[in-house]
């Protein structure tokens, strides 16, 4: 029956990506002639392909937890690039990315037209990317990073580094933490991981040949940047991810 509804699934996703292109090829060209959307509209535009590339992808999401009403940089775990699509469906976000993306085929030049900031590895420019963050912040909208630096095959949760966090200080908004984790037949997901040496292609493949896995989001309580250090906000940060993935409270008592 999967086999069968591979062709299907495929046949949906080419359609989303060619309406994503089609949109994205709007944008660039009239920003191109100076009458391009504003910041809002652009996330509002981008939210709209998440949603429609999320139904593409076969997932059943929950989302636990309050959405934000007021801008904040949402800060969590990092599993798969589909991590992408089933969050900038839930609300107007742009999104912080390693250099690397950009170049990806066709994906990193949509990311581009939908506002996202691209980061090289390393800390030579992070003064200059938190400027931007802030400056991005202080704009309608929110903003996600992911501040392991990688993904992860979604068993534990690497170090939350809180180097590009200061941009939220400086901004004076929250942080919002959020943990997205991956469940196939009550087991944490083998396949959703986008990791080491995989490529994007043979990564669809295995996600539509499969049967639908199960993912959680996890709205966590938000953390006031204000007079807190980045790296005070990088500990208690992923000790909240990581008491709402595996429930461990000693983390928690660590990072307060």
């Amino acid at each position: 029956m999967t086999a069968l509804r591979y062709p299907a699934r495929l046949l949906r996703l080419l359609l989303v990506i060619g309406l994503g292109a089609l949109l994205a090829a709007a944008v660039a060209l009239s920003t191109r002639l100076g009458t391009g959307p504003r910041a809002a509209r652009r996330q509002r535009l981008t939210r709209w392909f998440h949603g429609r590339l999320a139904a593409a992808l076969p997932f059943r999401v929950t989302v636990h937890g309050k959405l934000p009403d007021t801008p904040m940089l949402w800060i969590g775990n990092h599993v798969s690039w589909t991590d992408i699509p089933l969050l900038g469906q839930l609300m107007p976000l742009a999104f912080l990315a390693k250099a690397e993306v950009r170049r990806w085929p066709l994906a990193g030049w949509l990311a581009l037209q939908g506002g996202t900031l691209f980061i090289r590895r390393g800390a030579s420019d992070s003064g200059q990317v938190s400027g931007q963050l802030a400056e991005r912040l202080r704009q309608p909208g929110s903003v996600m990073l992911f501040p392991e630096g990688t993904s992860t095959d979604g068993t534990a949760v690497r170090t939350f580094h809180g180097r590009l966090l200061s941009g939220a200080i400086d901004a004076g908004v929250a942080i919002q933490p959020v943990a997205i984790r991956y469940r196939r037949l009550g087991e944490t997901d083998p396949i959703a991981p986008f990791i080491g040496d995989d490529d994007l292609l043979s990564h669809l493949r295995r996600l539509l040949r499969n049967e639908v896995a199960d993912v959680d989001i996890f709205l966590l309580a938000p953390l006031e940047s204000q007079g807190r250090s980045r790296n005070e906000l990088a500990r208690q940060a992923q000790a909240a991810v990581e008491h709402a993935l595996f429930g461990t409270a000693e983390s928690l008592k660590h990072a307060a």
